[in-house]
């Protein structure tokens, strides 16, 4: 009975090409494709990675800092770099941007660029409409509430959404979505970071057992 071999093919310099091997084996492609067919799970984890990447970026979304400021022609980046106050006509050392005045002085001479929630993890709302803790925004009846602690009301520059508490404020008036997430990133990375040191150290200690 006459069989027939499959020639090796050959390249142009004359070698035979390498096949490429899968990014996964045949094994973990199953494994890949079990999982994808739960589709709670498959969606839970584009979920969980798309708030793990935001969250790495925590400080351009939620921080009492601007993101960009400019200031008499120079541009400034306070989310990277704490500028003293006398920067801009002040004397602390450390500049609140959340200050009228310097919210004016900076308005008068340049723009200021700011995240879309203006609390940080630690950052106390001095203007909470009622007393800490306060219930979520969207919990209020109206604007005028939201807004009363403001010196000049709903007409006030800084009654604005982005000031407003959206999940609320804890029992020392920071507010707890800033909270949640700077919280949510530090969580993910201590697990994340201690499931490798575990990894390392079993395995090693596994191979130093197995010699």
């Amino acid at each position: 009975m006459d069989q027939t071999v499959d020639e090796p093919t050959f390249g142009r310099d004359g070698a035979i090409p390498r096949r490429r091997r899968p990014f996964l084996s045949p094994l973990n492609q199953r494994r890949w494709q079990n999982f994808k067919a739960n589709r709670r799970g498959y969606w839970s984890l584009w979920l969980f990675l798309v708030l793990f990447v935001l969250s790495l970026f925590a400080e351009f979304i939620a921080n009492d800092r601007p993101i960009l400021v400019s200031y008499k022609g120079e541009l400034l980046t306070p989310v990277f770099v704490n500028y003293p106050e006398e920067k801009f006509g002040g004397f602390l050392a450390r500049t609140d941007y959340t200050d009228p005045f310097i919210q004016d002085e900076i308005k008068a001479n340049g723009w200021m660029v700011w995240p879309p929630i203006r609390y940080s993890y630690r950052t106390v709302n001095k203007e909470v409409p009622t007393t800490a803790p306060s219930k979520p925004a969207f919990m209020f009846d109206s604007r005028e509430e939201l807004c009363a602690r403001y010196a000049g009301g709903i007409d006030d520059p800084n009654c604005h959404w982005s000031n407003f508490n959206w999940l609320g404020t804890d029992d020392q008036a920071r507010d707890v979505l800033a909270r949640t997430i700077y919280g949510f990133r530090i969580s993910v990375l201590f697990g994340l970071i201690l499931a490798s040191i575990s990894s390392v150290i079993g395995i090693a200690a596994g191979a130093i057992q197995g010699y």
